[in-house]
């Protein structure tokens, strides 16, 4: 159960985050929520993965996040939570750069990390455990790819973009890590 620790501190952050979030009337996404350019948006690389826009939203991440962070958590225990700073950092420089004028929350951009990082990992690695990920992954949740593109109002497909693009990125720096020891 040591292995799935930090899973659970996350959903928990997530899930208390959300109930102050939800008392201050969502006061804390104008303040933490990633502002493209801007400087003053420039922590909300930090703070997108743990603020969401209702409780749908944050109840809509949890069940992927615990699904794909279980599965690096059996697969790819000595790189999750570096791969997992890669994407949150890129992914979320992604956005500031290249985002659209809206405050961008919501743990989507991490899960379409970890998405992109499992599909990656069987393919660059070539070993059985991940390439066995990989086709699971990509059979259960393999229509998650269609959220990368433009066309849903009021959703970051930008985050899920450069969430999936540095989870890749993440599966090709961290492979000799991974296979050590």
């Amino acid at each position: 159960m040591e292995r799935f620790r930090w899973l659970a501190v996350l959903l928990g952050v997530i899930w208390i985050v959300e109930v102050v979030n939800l008392i201050t009337s969502y006061a804390l996404n104008g303040i933490l929520g990633l502002r493209p350019r801007s400087i003053g948006g420039l922590d909300g690389i930090l703070f997108m993965p743990i603020l969401h826009g209702s409780l749908g939203h944050a109840a809509a991440n949890t069940v992927p996040l615990a699904i794909l962070g279980g599965l690096l958590a059996v697969s790819a225990p000595k790189v999750v939570l570096t791969a997992s700073i890669v994407i949150v950092g890129l992914g979320g420089l992604g956005v500031w750069l290249f985002g659209n004028a809206a405050i961008h929350v919501g743990a989507s951009g991490l899960i379409f990390g970890w998405f992109g990082l499992l599909l990656a990992r069987g393919l660059v690695e070539k070993r059985p455990i991940p390439l066995m990920i990989t086709v699971a992954v990509a059979l259960v949740y393999g229509a998650m790819i269609w959220g990368i593109l433009p066309g849903q109002p009021g959703v970051s497909w930008e985050s899920h973009l450069f969430g999936a693009f540095a989870g890749i990125l993440a599966a090709f720096w961290l492979r000799a890590e991974d296979q050590a020891g």
